[in-house]
């Protein structure tokens, strides 16, 4: 038995898979339309005409494209190698209990580390972007192209003629965005639930090309909702009108699998919820405009309706005189029977009124308008940061109150992750405890933050704050005070883990010569030749952990002394040992583990290159779980475990 298998380097490890997509599509095209596969590949054309579908010659498509579009694909595929998550302890709030996580980084890469972790797991992605509004964005990728490679796809070069163009109305402009934006989308869409949302803040700059962006992306099927975010007063810095919007766009994995907190209509249906009142109310179904309205106004409007006690019943003014209602018959009869009116007896009168529903998850009874409107605009943000730090520490945060609304559009479960990729503040992190603490959910979030700095002629400079994270931290660990002191009653998770995005521990197998040369000096240390500089044991089994399908990140890493001092276990199935030497006593002891873990981890060094010894070893574990094992564990069918190495 020579060929052990080892851990991944790869984030996407797609040789731990049997086929690819490729392989997959083209394994379900040759088995349903074998006339469509022309040397081992796909012919498009064939299979549209398989499928009743004939192109017209020089017909046109509709595309959305821009310079970069392709880099900007490839990247958003691209495995991300030498990276890994460094767990920062000292910045963490009750980390041995909390299922938070927030995370310091390019969220681009932090997307990438959480692919295998949380595929499919997250049911709510909200975020805030930049919105490109002229300055520039400091989010660049590796693969973005040099300013000339850019012009010579965009057009700014012709023929070797260099051409300026306007800053504001060149390509360079919403290119430089909408490379930033597609594979953090793309990769966002990966870890959405089947009936997962995704909640996206913009504004008039990049509006339409992110709802393009989005088509493409999620698909235009999937499309749920554009709200209209509205403020109070108008932005002082619009040029021609008072601009007092900004927009959310609402994109579904999977439209016909989402399920939201309320029905979200994109016109005016009654019933309607209030978002400004805040509260259930019920209205007299006459009609108003004014003064009442009588029935000379709008004959068509008076007719009878059946009330409770099986007699006609008239629209009528508190004088007593015919009025009209509301609406007209067929949708007045429509409304009753879904059960939008309701009769009160007021002395000897039976009163009709529109029922409104109180929003609550679930509840497809509640209409919305598309409309979010908030009692106030983001000063209520800005207001409730300076009253957490004393001081104005963040630029135009967004409203707690704005995000609990979003979360609850969701559809979002009290036990369902959230996401944030561009946290800021943590306004997120703040909305999910804040909920969870009114209605006793265990809802989870995941912060990404790049830590960028902070301006040093700033109140956060001043105050101590030399990155945008220090802030985000910060906040959240007050945030969860000034809740406890608001609801002393209130049990919720107010603990986060930190971690920030660094280079890997561990040495896989791209050692480069020289590094091999230097490492030689120290081949009586395995420590040294395993991991990198400044490594430490926690971190290792962190990266493991990245490697391992469905295992959140906040997962704790238990120490098993009992096995040995180097020995950690995590969610009761993955065993690793970084033990540097292998011996019969640990081989029992490991062996010994119940339940039997699903996977162990051995270091390959600690075999010392005797592939017998490994052979040797491998075999006396599998006899000594067996023996451990009782007759019924043998024979079940969760009795699989693997063996892997670093």
């Amino acid at each position: 038995m020579n060929d052990y298998p080892k851990v991944s380097e790869s984030i996407l490890g797609e040789e731990d898979v049997p086929k690819t997509n490729t392989e997959l599509f083209l394994s379900l095209v040759a088995q349903h339309f074998p006339e469509a596969i022309k040397d081992g590949e796909v012919d498009f054309n064939a299979l549209k005409e398989e499928m009743g579908e004939f192109a017209e010659i020089g017909s046109e498509h509709y595309c959305f494209t821009w310079a970069g579009k392709q880099a900007a694909k490839k990247e958003a595929q691209a495995d991300l190698f030498g990276k890994t998550l460094r767990f920062k302890p000292q910045d963490s709030l009750n980390p041995d209990t909390t299922e938070n996580i927030y995370i310091e980084g390019d969220n681009l890469e932090a997307l990438k580390l959480l692919r295998r972790n949380y595929h499919g797991k997250i049911k709510m992605i909200y975020i805030d972007p930049p919105y490109n509004t002229g300055s520039d964005f400091i989010y660049h990728d590796n693969y973005s192209m040099t300013e000339d490679e850019l012009a010579e796809v965009s057009g700014d070069v012709v023929d070797g003629v260099r051409f300026q163009k306007n800053t504001g109305d060149s390509s360079r402009y919403h290119t430089n965005w909408l490379n930033m934006m597609y594979p953090r989308l793309k990769l966002a869409r990966e870890l959405l639930f089947d009936d997962g949302v995704i909640f996206i803040s913009i504004d008039d700059n990049e509006q339409g090309n992110l709802k393009k962006l989005c088509d493409e992306v999620f698909g235009v099927n999937n499309f749920i909702a554009q709200f209209t975010r509205k403020g109070c007063g108008g932005r002082q810095d619009s040029k021609w009108y008072a601009i007092v919007h900004e927009y959310v766009l609402c994109y579904a994995k999977s439209a016909l699998n989402f399920q939201s907190g309320k029905e979200i209509k994109t016109d005016e249906v009654f019933p309607f919820f209030d978002e400004k009142k805040k509260l259930k109310f019920k209205t007299q179904m006459l009609r108003k405009w004014g003064e009442n309205s009588k029935r000379s106004d709008r004959p068509n409007l008076f007719y009878a309706i059946k009330d409770p006690d099986g007699n006609d019943h008239f629209p009528k003014l508190s004088d007593g005189e015919d009025s009209c209602w509301r609406w007209g018959k067929e949708k007045m009869e429509q409304a009753i029977q879904d059960g939008y009116v309701e009769f009160k007896k007021k002395g000897n009168e039976w009163i009709a009124y529109e029922k409104i529903f109180e929003p609550t998850a679930g509840n497809f009874n509640t209409k919305l308008y598309t409309t979010i409107i908030d009692e106030v605009n983001n000063s209520t943000g800005a207001k409730l940061i300076k009253e957490l730090f004393d001081d104005k520490i963040f630029d135009y945060p967004k409203p707690v109150d704005f995000i609990q609304k979003i979360i609850m559009y969701s559809g979002i479960s009290k036990n369902d992750f959230v996401l944030d990729f561009f946290s800021g503040s943590a306004t997120t992190a703040h909305a999910v405890m804040q909920l969870n603490a009114e209605d006793g959910g265990h809802r989870k979030f995941i912060m990404v933050q790049l830590p960028e700095k902070t301006d040093e002629k700033s109140e956060a400079y001043k105050a101590g704050y030399e990155n945008i994270c220090e802030i985000g931290k910060e906040r959240i660990r007050r945030a969860a005070k000034k809740i406890h002191e608001d609801n002393p009653e209130a049990v919720f998770d107010d603990g986060f883990k930190v971690f920030e995005i660094g280079n890997t521990t561990i040495r896989w197998n791209g050692i480069d010569d020289e590094t091999l040369m230097e490492l030689d000096k120290y081949s009586n240390d395995k420590d040294k030749i395993d991991f990198t500089y400044g490594f430490n044991d926690i971190d290792v089994v962190y990266e493991i952990m990245l490697r391992q399908y469905g295992i959140p990140v906040s997962t704790p890493i238990e120490k098993m002394p009992e096995i040995s001092e180097r020995t950690y276990i995590f969610a009761d199935a993955v065993v690793v040992c970084l033990e540097p030497e292998i011996n019969d006593t640990l081989i029992q002891k490991l062996a010994a583990i119940e339940p039997t873990p699903a996977k162990f981890i051995l270091r390959d060094s600690a075999f010392n290159d005797d592939i017998e010894l490994k052979d040797v070893s491998f075999r006396k574990l599998s006899a000594l779980i067996k023996n451990h094992q009782t007759a019924e564990e043998r024979k079940s069918k969760y009795n699989n475990y693997t063996v892997e190495f670093i």
